[in-house]
């Protein structure tokens, strides 16, 4: 990371008592404040206040957890089931880059479809959004089940390739077969 960046980027130090110091500020926050940093998109990273280890993600998953936890979660039992299910799998950091282009894609089109909607010059409220998506859910479903089937068709095109070259370099050493029961 840049000089540059670094220094136009808010730290926030995490004290023992699970205080949050802005020193940007010079206040005391709470995660609520975070979150506000993190839809505001303001950079920023958190850091351990004695060893200066980077605690960033631990905070945004405190705050995702606590957001699963109130009201209407984003994710289901059995997403989160198959998220664990690839943590140490070798298909973990392909996993990890994966989830992101596929977050990344639906945020742009989310930004398209925002940054083009105005009615009378007024950008689109939270209640106009609603409205918009209500009667755009189905023609939007359908969009992102395409792609989702699209980006699912190339991951197993990718892992098949994976094996078959994985065939092809280990082919020639003697492995005794596995029986598939």
């Amino acid at each position: 990371m840049s000089s540059a960046k670094k220094s136009s980027e808010r730290l926030i130090k995490k004290y023992p008592n699970r205080r949050l110091y802005d020193t940007q500020t010079s206040s005391y926050i709470t995660l609520t404040d975070v979150k506000q940093l993190v839809l505001d998109a303001d950079e920023f990273t958190v850091v351990d206040a004695k060893s200066n280890e980077d605690l960033t993600r631990s905070i945004l998953l405190q705050i995702i957890l606590e957001e699963e936890a109130n009201g209407a979660p984003m994710f289901s039992s059995g997403v989160l089931a198959q998220i664990i299910r690839y943590y140490g799998h070798a298909m973990q950091g392909m996993m990890g880059s994966y989830l992101e282009k596929n977050v990344q894609a639906f945020t742009d089109i989310q930004n398209k479809f925002t940054s083009g909607a105005a009615i009378e010059g007024k950008p689109f409220s939270p209640e106009m959004w609603t409205q918009f998506m209500n009667v755009q859910a189905p023609m939007m479903q359908g969009m992102m089940n395409n792609y989702i089937d699209q980006s699912k068709n190339l991951f197993v095109q990718m892992q098949e390739q994976m094996q078959n070259q994985s065939k092809t370099i280990f082919g020639a050493f003697p492995f005794p077969p596995v029986d598939k029961k």
